[in-house]
């Protein structure tokens, strides 16, 4: 079981989700969703677990081995939205900690009907005799690659073998939509995990100086956020001086940093089960040269503009049209793009792309890259990154910015408006 560091949620959140969830299941319709794996790395030892983030959407219970059923229609009524939990064995109990009873579990999901896994067959059974429907989950994230044929998709087997003449509805399409939409509540808990990344990465304005080492940086960030009660880094750190800047998934965090490089760091926070998304890229000395504040100002115009443009909508794809309008204009004036590069542009891999390679924003939530559309418009309710960077490899520079904005009906709210983002605010924070 993996312990709760944050402090407790408000059940509301997943109250709401499961009825978002449930207007949008048809009649006699039941949806069954289980918990991920325990996966063993080496001998008898485990990677730390990490639950089904769709299961956990729906009622915050981090346990291995859980089950959320919903069934709206149970002629029962005290059967329409269970947990299933593993029942606590006071022996296993000795060596792997404590397993949630009854109480804990109704006041961390806000789900009254409780049963132990050991009961739960003979009953689901029943339940899916009255059903005509069956929706089950699977992981239907874009950017997955599936190595391993997980929990979700041998419970389809099974499912399937056990019940063929039922109709069967893929859940992942309705959590697509409903995911992608974040409830004021769930803004509230990602807004506490960028919280704690604003307190992390003003402690590292004071503590990065020329002869740092990456890995000392990365052990700050950790610290800091264990010490306000986060679960830890929403993933793995970047902290990249000098020429590794231009690596964009670097976590090595191994070399020196040295007088006179920029530092781009990409870390955010999980808190509650959110993630915080923060870039920022500072000077190792705390001064910014002239060369590379023109270059940061350039990008922070990129990041600004991109902003602007982010609200309900437009598509990804048009933004980042847009955005790569911006930057070839942008690129000229700063002496990367020549007349020429753009008169002989190919419009399928544009001049600007030789020094902005990635996308600019993606969505964010209980996962980093977090469900949601890329081809039809923005709503109001999605929680995305705003990202524009500039690598120059003669230069032996990169730098990017990143921000959260939650959308709103007429615009988006920055919700790391607080963070340090101006040459001027780093370098005075750096000076002290």
């Amino acid at each position: 079981m993996t312990a709760m560091k944050y402090l407790p949620l408000n059940p509301e959140i997943f109250v709401k989700n499961r009825e978002r969830f449930q207007k949008q299941m048809k009649p006699a319709s039941i949806a069954i969703f289980t918990s991920n794996d325990e996966v063993p790395s080496n001998g008898d030892a485990l990677y730390p677990f990490k639950q089904n983030s769709d299961l956990f959407w729906l009622s915050g219970i981090i346990q291995e081995d859980s089950m959320v059923i919903l069934f709206p229609d149970n002629p029962d009524d005290k059967y329409r939205e269970i947990l299933v939990l593993v029942r606590p064995n006071e022996l296993k109990e000795k060596w792997d900690g404590k397993r949630l009873r009854v109480k804990e579990a109704q006041d961390i999901s806000g789900i009254k009907t409780i049963i132990w896994l050991d009961t739960a067959e003979t009953l689901l059974q029943q339940w899916i005799h009255s059903a005509d429907t069956i929706y089950l989950d699977s992981n239907e994230n874009d950017r997955k690659g599936s190595f391993v044929r997980t929990r979700d998709y041998r419970f389809i087997d099974e499912m399937k073998s056990k019940y063929p003449l039922h109709q069967y509805e893929r859940a992942a399409k309705l959590l697509k939509e409903l995911r992608s939409i974040k409830t004021s509540l769930e803004v509230e808990v990602l807004q506490k995990a960028i919280d704690i990344t604003d307190v992390t990465f003003r402690r590292l304005l004071r503590f990065i100086k020329p002869g740092v080492m990456e890995y000392e940086i990365e052990a700050e960030i950790f610290h800091s956020f264990l010490s306000q009660r986060a679960t830890g880094p929403a993933y793995s750190s970047i902290i990249a001086s000098g020429d590794r800047a231009r690596t964009l998934h670097y976590i090595s965090n191994n070399q020196e940093c040295k007088d006179g490089e920029l530092i781009l760091m990409d870390f955010g926070a999980e808190y509650g089960g959110y993630c915080a998304d923060l870039t920022r890229t500072i000077p190792v000395n705390g001064k910014f040269t002239r060369r590379q504040k023109t270059v940061y100002n350039a990008c922070l115009h990129l990041h600004n503009y991109a902003k602007s443009l982010l609200k309900p909508g437009i598509t990804l794809a048009d933004y980042t049209d847009k955005v790569g309008e911006e930057a070839t204009v942008l690129f000229q004036k700063i002496g990367l793009l020549k007349k020429s590069d753009i008169k002989n542009e190919n419009p399928d891999n544009r001049a600007y792309r030789k020094y902005l390679y990635h996308g600019i924003s993606h969505h964010l939530g209980i996962d980093v890259h977090d469900l949601g559309t890329r081809t039809t418009p923005i709503q109001a309710g999605m929680v995305l990154t705003v990202e524009p960077g500039i690598y120059i490899e003669e230069e032996q520079i990169g730098i990017r910015i990143e921000n959260n904005v939650w959308i709103t009906r007429n615009g988006n709210k920055d919700l790391m408006k607080n963070i340090p983002i101006t040459v001027e605010e780093i370098e005075a924070l750096m000076k002290k």
